[in-house]
Order: structure tokens, then sequence, then C-alpha cells
């Protein structure tokens, strides 16, 4: 295999040298793989062909949109005739989502990644971009060995018939016949006498042929023992004898015991007639199968391998991926197959996640973060959604069944976080607080990449607002909120404890988005007080939009007395006591009027 190269691509030098610092990173512990620098789309072309020239094979292409001369996607095009195996990734914040979507199209780009981009964003796509790019070489490699051991195995049974083909000549054959075959032969007259045996007899039994011998008394001469046993083989079962009896059979249960060695063999017979269909003698063929039983062995093995090759694939495409997709195995996934449903998307961060690691190593930084992970991973797989991708400490999650399986799975994890928090009472061991957004839409869930390399990906914009609910769970001091698209799919909402939080303004979008709180898994004394002063913190919501100050101040002041672990309710009281503005004119102006109180945008 040839030596493995990065090749990054912009035209701000900082850049690049910024770019190279992250990879050298992520790079230095895994994998050994050079590094290239390019100003410009031309530049990065010719140091494309030296490096194929100095046999470098290009895994991946990390490319800015905006540059002098040629853009980023048409450089990716080029780069996906000249290496159509080579990983592109778009690295730029100017993309238009049809430069983007041409470069997806034309030039197979693998991911695209906001700039500036997020360490950990950037580390962890590269990182999951080379392990799979080596994977499937791996996996290729594999394969094409056990094609060949099953090619060998299929040329071995072809000649195994020819021969038994060729065993039922004509008598008057029998002799030229037996001096050609390469396995051994012994030939038995209808008396059961040994009357002939080749060369290659000779050599597996140990012996020459032995005159006025019957074939009831070859396994006490030639050692003829069961596999792996002390007892010598019946006569009766041997296919010798019983072609004489008019059967054709066959074992493989026989070993021939010489002085030094044991030989498993595998063994033919069958009978021969004259023109009355009278038997007249009996042919037995037989081959040492030892180096077929170490290439079945091998096989076997080869077997095993792929099996558990495909059992670790699964850990990065999930088979509920695969079976929405309607496939049974990533072998038959295709590059572009795609699929549009509803589903209800999870977002799960990690708060102050920076706070928590800044005094750990990378490595004690890695084990929280998995260890973190294994205890939400089953909340969701129980709930019947699976894991898209982790991205760093968050979890991105897809639901297709139902709005109910993303918010329970949602409660179960904040549960689960609880319990797990309660084994966290070091000193250095902080407890872990997370917020969790759902939004419920339509979108794409499908393949892009190249012929070599591929990727499952979702599109929509319910994922971004899956997103957005995530990070407003900050905003807000809560740990789950769903979009009111979610809350209108569930088929009893009153199953969940819940109440409005606000209505935000989407970016693009007309019509503002209803944000509730489900706070089933708060702690016992905070989710009586939210349920006790449900009404009484929507009532003062509502005045607060009317911008009724004081009314509104009042009802959260109430709230806070019957509830002062209440952050929500905390919030919104701070925000009525800001100096305000002269009351809107209409309906329409009536949200925007106060700076202090307008609600979040949501890219």
């Amino acid at each position: 295999m040839n030596r493995l190269a990065i090749l990054c691509v912009d035209d701000e030098q900082h850049i690049l040298d910024s770019l190279k610092i992250e990879l050298e990173r992520v790079l230095d512990r895994t994998y050994a793989i050079a590094i290239e620098l390019a100003q410009g789309g031309e530049e990065a072309l010719e140091v494309l062909e030296e490096l194929e020239e100095d046999e470098y094979e290009v895994a991946l292409v990390i490319s800015d949109y905006v540059m002098p001369g040629m853009k980023g996607d048409e450089l990716l095009k080029r780069i996906h005739a000249i290496s159509p195996k080579t990983l592109k990734i778009m690295l730029t914040g100017q993309a238009t989502v049809e430069a983007v979507g041409s470069a997806v199209n034309e030039a197979k780009l693998y991911r695209y990644i906001s700039k500036p981009w997020q360490s950990e964003d950037l580390s962890l796509t590269v990182s999951e971009a080379l392990h799979r790019y080596l994977q499937e070489q791996k996996l290729a490699e594999r394969h094409l060995q056990l094609q060949e051991v099953n090619q060998a195995l299929e040329v071995a049974n072809r000649k195994q018939i020819q021969l038994i083909a060729q065993l039922r000549d004509n008598e008057h054959r029998l002799q030229q016949f037996l001096d050609g075959v390469p396995v051994g032969t012994i030939v038995l007259d209808n008396r059961g006498m040994l009357y002939a045996l080749n060369a290659k007899a000779k050599e597996l039994m140990g012996k020459d042929r032995v005159p006025d011998v019957t074939v009831t008394q070859f396994p006490g001469l030639y050692q003829l023992y069961r596999v792996n046993s002390e007892e010598l083989y019946p006569s009766e079962n041997l296919p010798s004898y019983r072609a004489l009896q008019g059967e054709s059979t066959r074992i493989n249960d026989l070993e021939i015991r010489q002085e030094d060695r044991r030989i498993p063999i595998e063994v033919w017979g069958t009978p021969i007639y004259d023109t009355q269909g009278n038997i007249i003698y009996a042919i037995a063929a037989f081959q040492d199968i030892t180096e077929r039983q170490r290439a079945e062995a091998e096989r076997q093995r080869l077997t095993q391998e792929l099996l558990e090759l495909n059992q670790a694939n699964e850990r990065f495409v999930p088979k509920q991926f695969l079976q929405l997709l309607d496939k049974k195995s990533i072998v038959e996934v295709e590059v572009g197959e795609s699929v549009q449903q509803e589903m209800s998307i999870l977002f799960a961060n990690i708060c102050h996640f920076s706070t928590l690691s800044e005094n750990m190593t990378l490595d004690e930084t890695f084990k929280f973060i998995n260890s973190y992970l294994t205890q939400m991973e089953p909340a969701i797989l129980e709930h019947q959604g699976f894991i898209d991708k982790y991205i760093g400490d968050t979890i991105m999650a897809l639901f297709s069944h139902s709005a109910d399986d993303a918010v329970r799975a949602g409660v179960d994890m904040l549960q689960r976080l609880a319990q797990y928090n309660t084994t966290r009472q070091r000193r250095d061991r902080l407890p872990i607080q997370i917020g969790i957004g759902i939004n419920t839409g339509n979108l794409m869930l499908g393949t892009v990449g190249g012929r070599s390399r591929m990727d499952s990906t979702v599109i929509s914009d319910a994922v971004n607002l899956a997103s957005r609910m995530e990070g407003l769970t900050k905003t807000y001091g809560v740990s789950l909120l769903i979009s009111h698209e979610t809350f209108l799919r569930l088929s009893d909402p009153f199953e969940y404890d819940f109440r409005l939080v606000d209505r935000v303004a989407v970016k693009g979008k007309s019509n503002r988005v209803s944000v509730f709180e489900v706070f089933n898994a708060d702690p016992p004394e905070l989710r009586a007080g939210k349920l006790a002063t449900k009404t009484q913190f929507e009532q003062a919501l509502v005045n607060y939009y009317l911008q009724d100050w004081t009314a509104a101040a009042e009802g959260f002041s109430a709230c806070l007395q019957h509830n002062p672990r209440d952050r929500a309710a905390k919030i919104y009281l701070q925000r009525t006591q800001k100096p305000q503005s002269p009351s809107p004119q209409n309906e329409s102006e009536r949200p925007w009027m106060y700076p202090q109180w307008q609600p979040v945008i949501v890219n």
C-alpha cells in the first residue's frame, strides 16, 4: 500500500499553518500521514501530481471555498476527476447552499465544516474519515483473500468431480487410467480381493499391494482409523466394501496412521458393472485432505474476521439506518441512496464541558466522554432510536417511530444521568449536567461520497432546529426542551410534565416556534414546584408577551416564592425589572419593541 497524505488548500497561509497544527495533533499518535499545503487551486493540483509521482496516496483533501482564481468547489471537482478515491472536505464559512450541493453531487463531497472550525469537530471528522478509509481498505483485502480461498476450494472440487467421472470408464482402460490419476486409487475384484493400486495409494497407505488380502482385512493391515480415535475403521463401512454391495459412497472421517504421522483422507467408492449389470469391480479413490482442512480452517477464520469487521462497521453505520434504506447489509448500500421521512431529532450536550475537562489530561477526557456516552446510549436504543453521530460530547439521535420515543428517551437519559452522578462523589469528579433538545420534522436520510468512500448523512432544517432547542436549555437553565412540532405529535401530551417556556423566532421562517419544557426527570422537589406553579408561570408568560411588566413580575415572583429553584422564572423576572419602552401600537410591533425582551433568534 502506498504512503498516505492529506492535502490542505487555502489562500491564507496562517490558516494553512493553523490547520496543519490541528491535523498534526490529531494524527500524532494514530496515523503516519504526510500533511501537504497549497495556496490556491492551481498549486493544489501541482502538489497532487507531485504526490502521486512520489507514490503517495492522497487520502483526504481539505479545501477552502472562496479563493482567488479557482474556487473550492471547482477544485474538488477536478480532484475527484483525477483521484476519485480521495475524500473531500470543504472548510469555509462563505459557501452557498448551491456550491455545497454542487460539491456533494459532482465532487462527491465527504463533509462540510464551517469556518472558523471547532477543534473537536475537525478532529472527530478527520479521525473518522481516516479510520473508515483504512477499515475499508482492510475489508477489501480480507474479501480478496476469502475469494482466493473459495476459488481454490472450487478448483479442488472440480478436480474431484472429474476424477469420479474418469473412474467410471470401462474396464479396458482401467490400468491406463490408474497410471495417470493423481489421487490414491485401489481396485477390488468382485470377491473383495485387492486387485490393483496406483503409486499415490502406495505412498498414502505406506505399503505395496499384499496378495490375497480382502477388504475386511484393510483396517488392520493398512492402519485405517476413525479420525481422532483409537478405533479401527469398520471394514463394512469402507466405501470399497460398500461399492461391492452396489453403493456409491463418500467418507471423510478416516485417517491412515504411519509411524510418524496421521493422514486425514477423503474416500469415494464406486461399483463397476459389466454389460449384464453385474458388479465386477469396486474402485476406491482417496486423497490427503490435510491442506484442504487447513484451507477450510483458514476460510472459516477469514469468514469470522469478515463477520467481526461487519459487526464493527455496524458501530459506525447503525442497522436502523440500513433498515430505513431497506438494506440488509452495508454491502448493499450505494452512494446517493436516500429516503425522505418524518423523524424526531434529539441533541444532547454536556453543560460546561470545558470547565469539567480543563483539569483533565487528554486520556482522562476521552475516558470521561466514553464513560458518559456508555451511560446514555442504552436510553436511546431502548426507545427505538439510534445514534446518528457523536460530535465531541454531543449526541445526535434519530427516532423514526414516534415523537413519544424521543421524549421518553430524553427523560430516561436524564434519569440515568442522575443515577450516574451518584457514582461521581469524589472531589475531582463534579456532577454532570446536560441539555437535551428535540424537534420533529421531515428530513432526507441517505449516503454521500464516492465509489470507494461514502458516509451516512441527514439533511433538513429540522435537524438545525433540534440543535438550537438544545442550545436554548442553557438560556433558560432547564434540562429538556421540545419544539411545538414535537409537542403536537405526542400521542398524549399530558403523559408528561410540561410547560410553555417561550416562543422564539427562527431565522428564515415567518412563524415563531413554541418551546416547551419537559421536566419529568427534575429532582422531586423542583418537579413538584413546577407542577404547582405551571398555570401561574404560563399566565405570567402571557403577560410578559403583552408587555404588562407589572403583572408578569408579580406572576414570576409568586412562582419563585413557591419554587425558589425555578431558574426560568428567575430569568424572566430579571427581564421584567429592566427599564420599559413605550407600549407597541399593534401586535406585529409588540415582540420587538423592547430589546431586553427580544427572544432568541434560531439560525
